[in-house]
């Protein structure tokens, strides 16, 4: 049969501040599939701390978890064909999975990993502080890429800095990259953070003097990853419900009284089908 382009996509602003939604959803306008919806999302302020606006700590990103799960349940009750979780830690994947229904989770540190691998044999990762390495370098290694991963690369910024002075960051990105290639033989480049959105073109351009190295940005992966993800289910190609990808009995969650009711969320964009 034929397959329909149309697919409905949730990308996850995984926090309680919504400042940064409007440039999640540009980027959905300029990158997404014609056909497909995107709805950019932020959590409610109500039960995720609103001035919070970074995952950079093990302990911040614990007062999200619950959340993320709530949501990944709420997708699925609203027939998403797929959620986005925005950030390169992919917090809260798996419980989310389980959750999830016919809903697939998409999480960017996944996506850019498989995607850098269809291009190259080893990626580096540009990441803001070094302090984001040991939790990044566990996903990688739980992912199974630990031999494909050639370094990480940090710039000494905040989640916060990095549109601040956007030609510092360019600046700083760039130098990262080019010991990544150089020192390490990097052959694809990882930008490690959702916020690091919309350098990636300069990147590509300046690092061609060093041979052809694409440079994925992470927000841009998972969100065609989670397009491409949702036209493979036309295929029968969903989430697995065996063994440890089982989810809990409706029938429990509902003599716990968890999971029944739609999420709240602090702010949403619709970003429409054309």
């Amino acid at each position: 049969m034929p397959i329909d382009p149309k697919t409905r996509i949730m990308y996850l602003n995984p926090v309680g501040n919504s400042d940064d939604d409007e440039m999640f959803a540009d980027m959905a306008r300029q990158y997404k599939n014609p056909a497909t919806e995107v709805v950019v999302a932020s959590m409610n302020p109500k039960t995720v701390p609103p001035r919070m606006d970074n995952l950079e700590y093990r302990a911040y990103e614990s007062l999200i978890i619950a959340d993320t799960v709530r949501i990944a349940r709420h997708a699925s009750r609203r027939n998403y064909d797929a959620l986005v979780i925005g950030c390169f830690h992919d917090p809260a994947l798996e419980a989310a999975r389980e959750i999830s229904g016919n809903t697939l989770v998409i999480g960017p540190c996944q996506a850019s990993i498989v995607q850098a691998l269809n291009l190259a044999g080893r990626f580096s990762v540009l990441i803001g502080e070094d302090k984001w390495e040991a939790q990044m370098r566990d996903r990688v290694r739980q992912y199974g890429y630990s031999e494909q991963l050639a370094s990480f690369e940090s710039i000494g910024l905040r989640v916060a800095d990095f549109h601040k002075d956007e030609a510092k960051t360019r600046k700083l990105l760039l130098q990262a990259a080019r010991r990544a290639v150089q020192d390490h033989k990097a052959e694809a480049i990882i930008l490690g953070c959702t916020l690091e959105v919309g350098f990636f073109r300069d990147l590509q351009a300046a690092l061609k003097n060093c041979g052809q190295v694409p440079v994925i940005d992470c927000s841009i992966a998972a969100l065609k990853a989670a397009e491409h993800a949702a036209i493979q289910k036309q295929l029968g190609w969903t989430n697995s419900r065996a063994w440890g990808m089982r989810p809990p009995p409706e029938s429990e969650m509902a003599r716990f009284g968890i999971f029944q009711k739609d999420y709240q969320f602090g702010n949403r964009i619709t970003v429409p089908a054309n």
